[in-house]
């Protein structure tokens, strides 16, 4: 089971977003918790209300509302109503909303089974619910001790068998400007931009891509890009746009550019716990395996849940990497990472180019005329790291060393009214 929490400022429109899936046959209601009657016995409006009159108990909490989906592998499409509900009631208690009013909606759109839960983190007596850090800490051992409750398949065993359950739009079949158009683009936005942590249109891009998919904002002096306009347009299999650009205002989850920078201004503070993942396992990869192009690195990686998308220019020069970790949902530009981790400081390490560390240049093995020797290494061991580390750092004077200056005495200060004679 994998979950997934998200906030907003709107509580209505996550639940419109649910009611509208069930007008159009995609979902239904299947559940309540902490409604005086069944949630299905009352009128849509009446649904909503009691929501909105919790929230009005306080009014300083701006992103009230709380979206929560819980996603379970392919092969359990088969759990009754029941055994979700309790599922999503469990779910709650252990992440602390067991008090909460929350709607449980199952929805029959995607290609997995997954329940989504409509809820609010006002509680009755008007206190907020606190929910920092609470992917990382509540939900994510509720999620390990449900998986075993209910013999759920484990999130890290799906993972292996599948990175994303996400389908590449296929352009060569789509009859361009139709509904079906859109209908394709909108089920890959409806499953990354929820979901994956980016900051930049750049970095959304680069998940998006992978997907047959692109947002565009025009060129820099265009009407649209001056006036803050997004598209969205399907890729063929050379990443080239072909059809007819979406405006980013006719889908339904509305992912214009204002929309989008609210989300990566969230998103920063969230991602950074899984920084130090993704350079880790690049710093790992270099020190285990003898790399020598970026799609090397991109080769052992993958193998971690972490894709590389590379930026060229025309000329097919490197000046862009961003490392998509489908694991934690983070991506982040490479440069955000450090130089060591940018293109150029990738194309150094890989032997393209010499690999600085401070004050120091390693020679990369490529360039050593005793390569071919079967004893050299093909990266630089820890040990070796040190010393050029260690060599940088050495202080150019002893500790001990004083100038003359510091050493003379202090005069006494004359005192009002004594001479020296």
């Amino acid at each position: 089971m994998v979950a997934v929490i998200n906030t907003g400022s709107s509580v209505r429109s996550i639940f419109n977003y649910n009611e509208n899936k069930i007008e159009a046959g995609k979902a239904e209601l299947i559940g309540e918790g902490n409604y005086p009657v069944e949630a299905s016995e009352l009128r849509k409006d009446l649904r909503l209300k009691l929501l909105l009159q919790q929230l009005e108990l306080n009014t300083n909490v701006k992103r009230g509302s709380v979206h929560i989906s819980l996603n379970f592998d392919s092969t359990e499409n088969q759990m009754p109503k029941e055994k979700l509900m309790e599922i999503a009631h469990s779910y709650m208690v252990k992440i602390g909303f067991g008090f909460q009013p929350y709607l449980v909606y199952q929805h029959h759109d995607a290609g997995h089974p997954h329940i989504h839960i409509v809820s609010i983190k006002v509680k009755s007596d008007g206190k907020r619910i606190d929910m920092q850090n609470i992917g990382r800490n509540q939900s994510e051992t509720a999620r390990k001790e449900i998986e075993k409750a209910f013999n759920l398949i484990p999130a890290e065993d799906s993972q292996k068998k599948k990175i994303l359950n996400i389908k590449p739009v296929k352009s060569s079949v789509i009859e361009y400007g139709t509904a079906e158009t859109k209908k394709a683009i909108a089920a890959v936005l409806n499953a990354v931009i929820p979901n994956y942590k980016c900051t930049t249109v750049g970095e959304l891009n680069a998940v998006l891509n992978l997907y047959n998919v692109t947002a565009m904002q025009g060129s820099k002096d265009s009407r649209m890009f001056l006036h803050k306009g997004l598209a969205y347009q399907i890729l063929n299999d050379k990443k080239q746009p072909v059809g007819i650009p979406l405006k980013a205002s006719s889908f339904y989850m509305k992912p214009t550019l204002k929309n989008l920078e609210l989300k990566f201004a969230a998103n920063k503070a969230e991602r950074n716990f899984h920084l130090k993942r993704v350079k880790n396992a690049v710093d790992l990869a270099f020190m285990q395996n003898r790399i020598k192009s970026v799609s090397g690195l991109d080769r052992i990686l993958i193998q971690d849940g972490i894709k590389t998308a590379e930026r060229r220019n025309e000329q097919g020069i490197l000046y862009g990497l961003t490392y998509i970790d489908h694991k934690t949902k983070c991506v982040f530009n490479g440069s955000s990472l450090g130089k060591p981790y940018a293109a150029s400081g990738i194309e150094e390490r890989c032997g393209i180019k010499n690999f600085s560390i401070g004050s120091a240049t390693v020679k990369n093995i490529e360039d050593d005329p005793l390569k071919n020797k079967p004893s050299q290494p093909s990266f630089i061991s820890p040990g070796e790291l040190q010393k050029i580390i260690d060599s940088v750092l050495q202080p150019e004077f002893s500790a001990d060393f004083i100038p003359s200056r510091l050493k003379r005495k202090k005069k006494r200060k004359k005192g009002k009214g004594h001479s020296d004679y």
